[in-house]
C-alpha cells in the first residue's frame, strides 16, 4: 500500500481537483467586546478582531497566516472552523457559503497546540476515534486508520497511550486524527508551540513531508517567521486584524509592501529614500563592511559599531551612521555576514564603510497590485 494513495470514502468530503478555492473568506469581520455577532455593523460596538479580511487558498497549497499575537490569526482560523462567527463577510468552502454553518458541517478539521489527545485511549483509538463517531464500517476504520498510521509513521506505536510518547510523536497522533476522515484542508493553530527548537525543526519537515503526500490543503497559524518562510506556497501577514500583505515567502521577504511586513519578516534597514521621501528595505545581508569606500556604482556612508553578535555561522553587526552630511547621522543599521567575510579585527568603537548596491534595496510603496 502506498501511504500517498490515502483516500477518503464516500461519506467524508472530497477535495475537488481543479483551480476552485478550498477556503475563500470575503470581506469577513469579527468584533470583540461589543453586542454579539449576527446584528448589523452598524449595532456592533467593541473593537475589530479581524476587519474585512479576504483570502482565497487553494487546493493543495500550504498556505500560512502570520502575524503577532493580537493580530487576529488564531480568530481567522477558528472563524473557518465554525467555533467563531463572523459580524459581517462570507466564508466558502470548496465553493459552498458555510458562513453560518456548525463545526461538523464543514469539510475542515483542526489541529491544536495542546494536541488535546485522549489519555485513555491508545493512539490507534485516538485515531479511530473520528470514523467511529461517522459510524464507519470496522473495515472501513481499520483501512483508515492503518493507512494514516503509515503516513504520519506510527504503526508501531499504535498500542501507545500519549503518556508513552514523545512530543512530537503526540503531535503527529494530532495530525492523524485529524486527517483519517481526509478533510478537504487540516487548520494548524501554533501546532509546534509546545516543542523545543530541535524538535520543531523536526517537525517541521514531517509536517511538509505529510501535506505533500496527501495533497491537502494546510493552513497554518504561527508567530514564528521562520517556520511560515520554510514551509509555506503562499503567506500572509496579519495586523491588528487587518491583512498587510499575500505572497509567496519570496515575494514577502525581497518585496514587502510596509514596514509592519519588513521588520515582521527579519532583520531590517530602513534608509531614507532622498529627494522621493519614503523609505528603502535593505535587508541586513545585502549590507556590506569594508574599510575601503562605496566603487563607482555602489552607495554607502560611514559607520561605528555599536554591538557585535556571534552567531555560529554568522556574526550580527548593529551600527549607527556617521554621515552628518547626508542627514543620516546616528541611523540605526544591521549587517549579517559570515566571520570571513568581515573585516579583520572587528570590535565595538570601529569606525568602517557600510556599502551596498541600489539594485538590492526595495522601495516600500512599490507594491504589487
Amino acid at each position: 500500500m502506498n501511504p500517498g494513495t490515502l483516500q477518503p470514502d464516500r461519506q467524508a468530503p472530497l477535495q475537488q481537483p481543479g483551480d476552485r478555492a478550498v477556503i475563500e473568506l470575503e470581506k469577513v469581520s469579527r468584533r470583540f467586546g461589543g453586542q454579539s455577532s449576527g446584528q448589523s455593523s452598524g449595532q456592533l460596538g467593541g473593537q475589530f478582531a479581524v476587519e474585512e479580511l479576504s483570502l482565497s487558498i487553494g487546493p493543495g497549497e500550504f498556505f500560512s497566516l502570520l502575524g503577532p499575537s493580537g493580530s487576529g490569526k488564531s480568530t481567522t482560523l477558528r472563524l473557518i472552523a465554525g467555533f467563531e462567527h463572523p459580524d459581517g463577510g462570507r466564508i466558502r468552502l470548496q465553493g459552498l457559503d458555510l458562513t453560518g454553518a456548525p463545526p461538523h458541517r464543514r469539510p475542515v478539521n483542526m489541529v491544536f497546540q495542546n494536541y488535546a489527545l485522549f489519555p485513555h485511549l491508545d493512539v490507534w483509538d485516538n485515531v479511530a476515534f473520528g470514523p467511529r463517531s461517522q459510524r464507519l464500517a470496522a473495515p472501513q476504520i481499520r483501512r483508515r486508520v492503518g493507512e494514516i498510521l503509515e503516513v504520519v509513521r506510527l504503526s508501531e506505536l499504535a498500542r501507545r497511550r500519549p503518556h508513552e510518547l514523545s512530543g512530537g510523536q503526540q503531535q503527529r497522533v494530532a495530525l492523524a486524527r485529524a486527517l483519517v476522515n481526509a478533510p478537504a484542508a487540516l487548520l494548524l493553530d501554533e501546532p509546534l508551540g509546545a516543542l523545543d527548537p530541535d524538535l520543531r525543526r523536526v517537525m517541521r519537515a514531517e509536517l511538509q513531508r505529510i501535506q505533500r503526500e496527501l495533497g491537502i490543503t494546510f493552513l497554518l497559524v504561527t508567530h514564528d517567521r521562520e517556520e511560515a518562510l520554510s514551509l509555506s506556497d503562499r503567506l500572509a501577514v496579519l495586523h491588528q486584524g487587518r491583512l498587510e500583505q499575500v505572497g509567496t515567502p519570496r515575494q514577502l521577504y525581497d518585496r514587502p509592501c510596509s514596514a509592519v511586513v519588513a521588520t515582521f519578516l527579519g532583520a531590517t534597514n530602513l534608509l531614507p529614500d532622498g529627494s522621493a521621501g519614503g523609505l528603502r528595505l535593505l535587508r541586513p545581508e545585502r549590507l556590506r563592511l569594508s574599510e575601503t569606500p562605496p566603487q563607482q556604482g555602489e552607495c554607502g556612508l560611514r559607520a561605528q559599531v555599536r554591538e557585535l553578535a556571534f552567531q555560529g555561522a554568522t556574526v550580527e553587526v548593529r551600527l549607527a551612521g556617521r554621515d552628518g552630511l547626508a542627514g543620516r547621522d546616528g541611523l540605526a543599521l544591521i549587517a549579517i555576514d559570515t566571520s570571513a567575510n568581515l573585516p579583520e579585527n572587528l570590535r565595538v568603537g570601529s569606525e568602517l564603510w557600510c556599502r551596498w548596491n541600489h539594485a538590492d534595496t526595495h522601495r516600500l510603496a512599490d507594491c504589487p497590485p
